[in-house]
């Protein structure tokens, strides 16, 4: 059998960067296209320059090739200042100038539709428009706000290429035309010279492929650049860009494009496409030779390659809403890790089915809420539902909104709702907050054990039974000392010491020596690791530390969830105890080996919750 060296495993590539590698050996060969000269600075672009990167909605950023060349970003600022336009005035007044529909024309058209407005933001006379609404909202400093914008796309500052600039601004009498055009239909309200120096030094800021990816990547977040963070536009200002972008981003070639490709894009004349796959990945490429619609011939050559290897196809999506929900279950199956009295047993054992609890993970999208509502309302009506949120990847409006008039149906038949694993701070309980506002029937802990617990405590109440935090009188209910005498519980009961704890002090330590175990004599404790997963609840009448007869070291912590008592009796008397007495010893190890067994089980039926078909 063969093995790989350490050499030849640190040299191992990610599948997607030699696909990537791959795509940029067999295009490189491709000669075809010419560089754009109409703009004589770009003309001196190296034709044999070809770099590609792609971005994930992680952050992680492939790069194959020249990808750190800088080139000018040209059209391909369009998408951004549409996005930045909608933000900064507002839907209403963007969609009042500028229309959405295919023009079939190529992109420096001088024409208008049908209302004397231009037809989309990605043609020329629609990103003129956007640069015109930009000045007009923020004057002299227009330019700078569009250069700012683009930076927080790519997560970082850019330059402006003043040759090319000057070299647009020379030869620009097409777009000139435009803006007048614009100007004598009242498109434009502000001095067409001036919209079009912001226009023309737009198109002239440096970018990369890199750069490209990343902006793209922050398009298909929902505009949250992936690499910092920062949530850059809306969402809405995000959706209504990328629906532009499908429709006409590749100009007279976007029918075309859609139809082979499908994936949101746009190009630019410096050499440049960007691809933005919702909720997917972003990629740029840069390669300077243009065929007859102005498009990068080796950037389509790419797109179309990993749209086809990857059934990346935005109109071919495969996710199953049947895969939202890895387990559901109720406290029958999967209780909560609090240890419980007899009579309290008793009653979560007749009512098991009170309390159903819905493990989901993925997206949290329309479709999967929609199936998630129809599981739920199969089976027999519980009183509580938990919904554990801690494996979403995301949240959709559309889904959180389904989910929230869920809540209201459950309300209605006096069905309590309990989320857990969203914390309080993040944006998805925002979310969550502002679409089921005035819910009185909802909720929430971090934790999922907690949830389970509070839900449990719940039916306990309401079938007429109590939480007692009562206080053991002796030795005799400690499931460790099952089978013994009370002579014998006597004997090992004088062997320790009585121990006071307040609410919140450790009694245990992870990583500590483990000297001695503990009889819960009153109050709660909890065990947690490190991390603080708590693992178990624990009330009076159970042990805790017990694992010292088998371990060395401390391999949990432990803390006191109120004022409570204990007795603590040191390792090093209960072995003797043992040696003198082996009967009682034998008795005392196979309690433990019967509560191991028991929690085995229990972390098993999990286990088989979580792996059911």
């Amino acid at each position: 059998m063969n093995h790989l060296r350490a050499k030849d495993w640190a040299a191992l590539k990610p599948p997607l960067l030699r696909f990537l590698d791959a795509c940029h050996a067999d295009f490189a060969a491709e000669t075809g296209g010419n560089v754009a000269d109409y703009i004589p600075e770009l003309g001196k672009a190296d034709p044999d320059h070809f770099g590609i990167s792609l971005a994930t909605l992680d952050g992680h950023v492939y790069e194959v090739g020249d990808s750190r060349i800088p080139f000018t970003i040209q059209s391909m600022s369009k998408p951004f200042v549409f996005a930045l336009a909608l933000d900064t005035l507002g839907a209403a007044r963007v969609e009042n100038a500028i229309g959405v529909e295919p023009s079939g024309d190529p992109f420096n058209s001088i024409r208008l539709n049908a209302d004397n407005h231009p037809f989309n933001p990605m043609v020329n006379a629609g990103a003129i428009t956007c640069s015109g609404l930009i000045r007009e909202a923020k004057g002299d400093g227009a330019f700078e706000y569009i250069r700012s914008a683009l930076g927080r796309f790519a997560g970082r500052e850019l330059g402006v290429d003043e040759a090319v600039f000057t070299s647009e601004s020379t030869t620009g009498d097409r777009n000139r035309a435009i803006g007048y055009l614009l100007r004598t239909n009242s498109v434009l309200k502000e001095d067409v010279s001036k919209v079009l120096e912001v226009y023309f030094r737009q198109c002239a800021i440096l970018v990369t492929a890199r750069d490209i990816a990343v902006m793209a990547a922050t398009l298909a977040n929902r505009g949250k650049n992936p690499v910092t963070g920062e949530q850059v536009m809306t969402p809405y200002a995000i959706s209504r860009t990328l629906s532009v972008m499908t429709s006409s981003g590749m100009y007279d070639y976007a029918g075309e494009w859609i139809y082979r490709v499908g994936i949101p894009a746009k190009s630019g004349v410096g050499g440049g496409i960007l691809a933005a796959l919702p909720a997917r990945l972003g990629l740029g490429s840069y390669s300077p030779k243009l065929d007859s619609h102005g498009n990068s011939v080796r950037g389509i050559g790419v797109c179309e390659a990993l749209s086809a290897h990857y059934d990346l196809h935005m109109l071919n999506r495969s996710d199953d809403a049947r895969n939202s929900i890895i387990a559901d279950y109720n406290i029958g199956k999967s209780p909560s890790r609090r240890s419980r009295r007899p009579h309290e047993r008793h009653i979560l054992a007749t009512h098991h089915q009170a309390v159903r609890i819905i493990e989901l993970v993925g997206p949290l999208t329309f479709s999967n809420v929609d199936y998630i509502s129809r599981q739920l309302a199969a089976k027999p009506r519980p009183q509580f539902v938990i919904f554990d949120l801690r494996r979403v990847a995301a949240m959709t409006r559309a889904g959180v909104r389904l989910l929230a008039e869920e809540f209201q149906e459950l309300a209605a038949f006096n069905v309590t709702v309990i989320l857990s694993g969203v914390r309080r701070s993040s944006a998805d309980w925002k979310l969550i907050k502002e679409q089921a506002k005035g819910l009185t029937n909802l909720r929430d802990f971090y934790l999922l054990d907690t949830a389970i617990e509070w839900a449990e405590d719940q039916v306990v109440y309401r079938h007429g039974g109590a939480i007692d935090f009562h206080e053991t009188t002796g030795l005799s209910e400690q499931p460790l000392l099952a089978g013994l005498s009370a002579s014998e519980i006597e004997e090992i009961a004088a062997l320790g010491a009585m121990r006071s704890y307040r609410s919140g002090e450790r009694i245990v330590a992870a990583g500590d020596p483990s000297t001695s175990l503990f009889f819960l004599v009153s109050g709660v404790v909890h065990v947690s690791l490190p991390d603080g997963v708590r693992l178990a609840t624990l009330t009076a009448g159970t042990a805790f530390g017990e694992m010292a007869l088998l371990e060395t070291y401390r391999t949990a912590d432990v803390l006191a969830d109120m004022s409570a008592t204990a007795l603590e009796i040191p390792l090093d008397a209960f072995e003797r105890y043992r040696e003198k007495h082996p009967r009682v010893g034998e008795r005392i190890m196979r309690n433990l080996a019967q509560l191991l067994a028991e929690r085995l089980i229990v972390a098993n039926t999990k286990v088989d919750l979580l792996t059911a078909p």
